[in-house]
């Protein structure tokens, strides 16, 4: 079978590529779950894949369904390499993979929202999981933020816990629901600072990384994660004898 390809629309991808202090972020809340056997689905230009790996990691298989990605995801792949991880890319996305293959770990890293039938494509994930394995979705939250920069790059949805949850697959359970940047949303809604018109500069993203991040992550700990400009939750599969 041929795999599923598609043209990536948006250019966010090059524009947050340097939000360093973000992706620390994100992903000290996911690497508790992000072990073993690792498939990111929507890898992009491989831009995630320093922050996803660690030396609990033993593959890294990353998807990536527009084939001119192809070039960045080899050359971002030596990083990884260098922590003794093995490395597959592969184009396609979850339709492509053999039904009988299994990953203890399957990540959406602001991806779910580009998918139109988010439902189906999460079920189709979790029939991949490992016994025990967790599936991991960091997605744009609240839709009273959706933006024409939303709409630009091709975003469906923003997300809130609850709807992600609506969206558990019955072969697993949801184990973490919270919100990251609470201070990026409040900003955002009020003057559109990351999200005005259409576009986003690269001006405003290092602004907002380095200056509203860094604060966000402590100002996160007193709200108690409620709100945020992202949502992630974690699902965990039943136990397979």
């Amino acid at each position: 079978m041929s795999p599923h390809e598609s043209t990536y629309v948006g250019t966010e991808l090059e524009l947050f590529r340097e939000a360093r202090n973000w992706k620390r972020y994100w992903s000290r809340h996911i690497a508790p779950f992000a072990s073993g056997r690792l498939l990111e689905v929507g890898a992009g230009i491989g831009a995630n894949s320093p922050y996803l790996a660690s030396p609990r990691v033993t593959q890294f298989v990353r998807l990536e369904p527009d084939p001119r990605f192809s070039t960045a995801l080899a050359e971002s792949a030596a990083h990884v390499r260098q922590l003794g991880i093995a490395v597959d890319d592969r184009v396609g996305t979850v339709a492509d993979l053999d039904a009988t293959e299994r990953f203890d770990a399957i990540l959406y890293i602001d991806v779910l929202e580009h998918i139109e039938d988010d439902r189906r494509e999460l079920a189709e994930a979790a029939a991949h999981l490992a016994s025990n394995g967790h599936l991991i979705v960091l997605a744009p939250a609240f839709q009273w933020l959706y933006s024409p920069f939303d709409r630009a790059v091709g975003h469906y949805r923003r997300y809130t816990t609850s709807m992600l949850a609506a969206l558990t697959p019955p072969s697993v359970e949801m184990i973490s629901g919270s919100y990251l940047d609470g201070l990026g949303a409040l900003l955002s809604l009020g003057n559109r600072l990351l999200l005005r018109d259409s576009t986003a500069g690269a001006a405003q993203i290092r602004f907002w990384d380095r200056a509203v991040v860094p604060v966000a992550t402590l100002t996160d700990i007193f709200t108690r994660r409620i709100l945020g400009r992202s949502v992630v939750c974690v699902w965990r599969a039943a136990h397979r004898s």
